[in-house]
């Protein structure tokens, strides 16, 4: 089976056929998107977070919420705002007192980010000190109040939205909180003949019942399962040469598309191309990754990571541009 160990047939065939099941169930409640939700998935099994870029109105949260049901996962959301803490977040300690004894301690009570599945709506209307409060949990997956050190459930997976229209009044994520996102997945508007089906299924007297389809036990399994799908030494070549490719400190500034750039991805945008490509080879019923993989998830995961220049920006330059003018190099 193309370098992956025997034994480990069975669980490729389970994880293959999950996925497939998962995809089913969501299909009841979203029309369409379907990169988008496959992505999702990648994302969940590579054990990375999601940051999603979406106009309002694109069922952004019903997707979040659908996914927790069929995933059978603990769900919370979080409605960033202006006057939001960073203990809104985290939670913080509370002065209990024992009815017997008239004693007085502190317990920590949990916050919404002790959860499974974590909808963080709108994370760029918040001040930097509370997106902080949240991107440090992402990190290290616990969380520390007043130097008590608290971990956070397994899997614990983050899905933060942003509307790219409206910037008045918002905090943009700095470059180093975004790397910590394993995917930028941009969401557009549904074609005309999803848009049609969405109208008809949202006014009618029927809701869709989803049912759960795998345990938090499970997803941990499979996260583990996709550690070791093997990738051959050539593609690990071609994902390091793209992403030293979008440093114009590595290379002639003069070169195009890397002189529309200030700035490239780090390490870390190779660790999610390789680990994304893993799940994606598995997803579709083959198991050695392939440039193929790493190609499809380039832009994903490169466009929150690439800074466009002012001679970029001056021109009218995109990163998802930028990005197929590296993958053309590359090829």
């Amino acid at each position: 089976m193309g370098g992956v160990v025997v034994n480990e047939s069975s669980r490729i065939d389970d994880f293959i056929a999950s996925v497939s099941r998962v995809r089913a169930e969501l299909r009841k409640a979203i029309v369409g998107q379907e990169a988008v939700v496959e992505q999702l998935l990648i994302g969940l099994f590579a054990r990375g977070h999601i940051l999603l870029v979406g106009v309002p109105g694109l069922a952004k949260t019903l997707l979040v919420s659908s996914m927790a049901r069929v995933l059978d996962l603990t769900f919370q959301r979080i409605q960033f705002t202006p006057d939001l803490m960073p203990s809104d977040i985290t939670g913080t300690d509370v002065l209990q007192e024992d009815l017997a004894t008239r004693q007085r301690t502190f317990q920590f009570a949990p916050g919404p980010v002790f959860t499974h599945l974590l909808l963080a709506d709108e994370i760029n209307r918040t001040p930097p000190k509370t997106q902080a409060a949240l991107l440090q949990a992402m990190q290290e997956r616990a969380v520390t109040v007043l130097g008590k050190t608290f971990p956070l459930p397994d899997p614990f997976f983050v899905m933060a939205t942003q509307n790219p229209i409206e910037q008045e009044g918002t905090y943009p994520l700095p470059e180093a909180q975004l790397d910590r996102f394993l995917f930028q997945i941009n969401m557009d508007y549904p074609s005309e003949a999803e848009e049609r089906q969405i109208l008809m299924d949202t006014t009618g007297p029927v809701r869709p019942d989803l049912n759960p389809v795998l345990s938090a036990e499970k997803i941990v399994e499979f996260q583990d399962l996709i550690r070791r799908v093997p990738v051959a030494p050539s593609v690990v070549e071609k994902t390091l040469r793209l992403v030293r490719q979008t440093r114009p400190q590595s290379f002639d500034a003069e070169e195009s598309p890397r002189s529309m750039l200030a700035w490239g991805a780090g390490p870390r945008a190779g660790q999610a191309l390789l680990l994304g490509a893993k799940v994606r080879c598995l997803i579709n019923g083959r198991f050695t990754v392939s440039w193929d993989d790493v190609a499809a998830l380039a832009a994903p995961v490169l466009r929150h990571r690439l800074i466009v220049s002012f001679r970029g920006q001056a021109e009218g330059r995109r990163p998802d541009e930028l990005i197929q003018q590296f993958l053309k190099e590359g090829s």
